[in-house]
């Protein structure tokens, strides 16, 4: 199964076994969440299921692995002909997640 999530203002194509990189979620490495806003789901038969109240049902659970710095993206302002130039660099907290399933939730 396939789907497609939301975190961070972003979103994600993951299935199970997946790593990938989201920005920083307050977790501990090696617990596991759960990310409830599922946008798409495209199970293994190949039928695809969108929308609202249907994906409300979808959760998908990874494993935090560790929390990382992302590549350094450098911030150059100039103003020509006036000798003023600024740099500085940021670097993103990123979390690495792997999936581990794609599950129904559980209603009480």
């Amino acid at each position: 199964m396939i789907a497609i999530v939301r975190s961070g203002g972003k979103q994600y194509c993951v299935k199970p076994g997946d790593v990938f990189k989201v920005e920083k979620l307050e977790a501990e490495p090696a617990s596991v969440i759960s990310l409830t806003d599922v946008l798409l789901t495209i199970p293994d038969d190949g039928s695809n299921s969108v929308g609202v109240p249907k994906e409300n049902e979808i959760v998908v659970s990874a494993e935090v692995l560790k929390h990382v710095r992302n590549k350094k993206v450098i911030v150059f302002k100039k103003r020509r002909r006036h000798n003023s130039r600024r740099k500085n660099g940021h670097r993103q907290w990123m979390t690495v997640l792997k999936v581990t399933e794609i599950s129904a939730a559980k209603t009480n």
